[in-house]
């Protein structure tokens, strides 16, 4: 019996790394939407503060 465990130890850890491999990938990959979806936020804002700029500019020259 101990003979059996000791053959399935290495086994049994290399699927625990596996797993923890996997795991540290899926966080990865959620990070990486996380702050796509955070660039693409942060372009909307910059986008409205353009155009809200532009607004401004247009009724300062037409305010002359």
């Amino acid at each position: 019996a101990a003979g059996e465990r000791a053959s399935t130890a290495p086994e049994e850890a290399g699927a625990t790394a596996e797993a923890a491999r996997d795991a540290t990938m899926a966080a990865v990959q959620a990070t990486a939407d996380t702050l796509q979806a955070t660039l693409q936020s942060m372009k909307v804002v910059e986008d409205m503060r353009r155009t809200l700029r532009d607004i401004r500019d247009l009724r300062e020259q037409g305010g002359d």
